[in-house]
């Protein structure tokens, strides 16, 4: 089985919800950014021997969180030594707004990857698009690059929507399919 770890930050929980339901999707372990936008002890350690890793990361003004940002400048090191290339990454976000610019802080995500030398697994679902879709079917926000939520401003993490985390927990199953595909 692949080693992913699933490396995130929350500010307000929602995202923390969504890295545990891809965690879970997964198999994988999680690694979570702090206030101050550190990772724990041993922390890189377990980034190194991971085959995958998933980042996460609320959007708050148009792109992640400052401690997101600090972890990616902090892997400045990870990138010189080369220690994450050909590793397989994926993300995901959450954000107040239906659009709320998610697709900005994936694509932060994502280039985090490439500079890394990575690899990029996508959602890899088909969006919920008909006349006859909900807010609750997975993919309603017809993401491909990673996994988007919105989670209103005045929500709790208990009022989460059973469509964004269905979303999540096939996305973190479909990671690690990657990953298996991958080490073989």
């Amino acid at each position: 089985m692949a080693n992913i770890v699933v490396v995130y930050h929350s500010g307000y929980g929602h995202t923390q919800r969504l890295a545990q339901v891809v965690a879970q999707g997964a198999a994988a372990q999680l690694l979570a950014i702090d206030a101050d936008g550190n990772l724990p002890a041993g922390g890189w350690e377990q980034l190194a021997a991971a085959d995958a890793i998933v980042l996460g990361a609320p959007t708050y003004m148009g792109g992640p969180s400052w401690q997101f940002k600090r972890f990616a400048d902090a892997s400045s090191k990870a990138w010189f030594a080369q220690a994450w290339k050909d590793k397989l990454f994926a993300g995901f976000t959450n954000s107040a707004g239906v659009q709320g610019d998610k697709q900005v802080t994936l694509d932060y995500l994502y280039h985090l990857a490439m500079q890394h030398g990575g690899l990029w697994v996508g959602l890899g679902m088909l969006p919920s698009n008909t006349k006859a879709a909900q807010r609750n079917d997975a993919n309603w926000m017809g993401a491909y690059s990673g996994a988007m939520a919105q989670s209103p401003s005045d929500a709790s993490v208990a009022e989460m929507l059973p469509g964004d985390l269905e979303t999540a927990r096939q996305f973190g199953a479909r990671v690690a399919q990657a990953a298996a595909r991958w080490a073989r």
